[in-house]
C-alpha cells in the first residue's frame, strides 16, 4: 500500500504512524507510478499525532528529529521512504540504531544524511554573494538538497552587518537576514542590479582567472575534486565555461 501525504514533516509522522504495521507500506509525498495490486491510501495530516510520534522518537534517540529534519530534505526520489525504513526500524529497536550500519534502514539513512550534511558544508565555501545596487548582498544557488534555512546561521554570523538573500533557485524559495531578522520566503524570480563595485570587482576576478589559466595544461579531474562541475554556473569566473563530462 502506498501512503501518502502532504509532504510537511507532521504529515510524513502521521503517515508513519498509519503506516507502521504494514510490512509492504510505501510512504511518500511525490508523484508515484503504481504497480498492478497495489493501493493509494491518502493521510490527513495530525498535528497531535504527529507531536506525539516525534516525542516518542525522542526517547528513543535524541538525535531522531535532527535525523527526520535532514532525511525529508534530500532530493533523493526515494528519501520519505529511507526515513520511514529507519525510523521504523529505530521504533522496533526502541534504542538508538545508528551504528547498526549493518542493517541496510540504517546505512541508507546514514549515507543520506552524510550527503545533506557535506553540502551544507560544501556551500559555506561555494556559495557566491554579490553586492546589489541597494547594499544588499545577493547569492543565486541550485543545491541538490533543501537546505536554504539551514544556511542561514553560518552566513548570518559571518555578515551579521549586511542584510543578505540565499536564494535556492531550482525550489523557488529564499532565506533573507535583513540586517536583524531572518525569515524563508517563497521568491519566484528576482531581478538584481548589481552596484559599480561589484561589476568591477566581478571583472577583475575574470580578467584574472583567465590570466592564471593555462588551458593545454588544465587538470580537469583535478578541478572536478576542489569545485563540483553543478556549482560553476553560479560563479563569476566560470561564466561562459561549458562544463566537461
Amino acid at each position: 500500500m502506498i501512503y501518502f501525504f502532504d509532504g510537511s514533516e507532521s504529515g510524513f509522522l502521521t503517515a508513519f504512524l498509519a503506516a507502521f504495521h504494514d510490512q509492504n507500506a510505501i510512504v511518500t509525498s511525490k508523484r508515484t507510478q503504481m504497480i498492478l495490486g497495489q493501493e493509494p491510501v491518502f493521510i490527513h495530516t495530525d498535528e497531535g499525532r504527529a507531536n506525539k510520534a516525534k516525542a516518542r522518537l525522542y526517547t528513543f534517540d535524541k538525535h531522531a528529529a535532527h535525523d527526520l529534519s535532514l532525511l525529508l530534505r534530500c532530493g533523493d526520489e526515494d528519501n520519505e521512504q529511507t526515513a520511514f525504513l529507519y525510523l521504523r526500524f529505530l521504533a522496533l529497536q526502541k534504542r538508538s540504531v545508528r551504528n547498526m550500519l549493518a542493517e541496510t534502514a540504517v546505512f541508507d539513512a546514514m549515507a543520506t544524511i552524510k550527503r545533506v550534511g557535506l553540502e551544507i558544508h560544501h556551500l559555506h565555501g561555494f556559495i557566491r554573494f554579490m553586492e546589489t545596487q541597494s547594499g544588499a548582498l545577493y547569492a543565486p544557488f541550485s543545491p541538490d538538497h533543501d537546505i536554504c534555512d539551514l544556511l542561514l546561521p553560518h552566513f548570518r554570523a559571518r555578515f551579521s552587518s549586511y542584510p543578505f538573500v540565499l536564494h535556492d533557485v531550482s525550489r523557488k524559495k529564499a532565506a533573507v537576514y535583513d540586517g536583524e531578522h531572518s525569515f524563508l520566503a517563497p521568491l519566484e524570480k528576482a531581478d538584481v542590479l548589481l552596484s559599480a563595485d561589484e561589476l568591477a570587482w566581478q571583472g577583475l576576478w575574470k580578467r584574472y582567472y583567465a590570466a592564471v589559466n593555462i588551458p593545454s595544461r588544465e587538470r580537469l579531474k583535478q578541478m572536478r575534486g576542489y569545485m563540483p562541475v553543478r556549482y560553476w554556473k553560479f560563479m563569476p569566473e566560470k561564466e561562459n565555461t561549458p562544463p566537461f563530462s
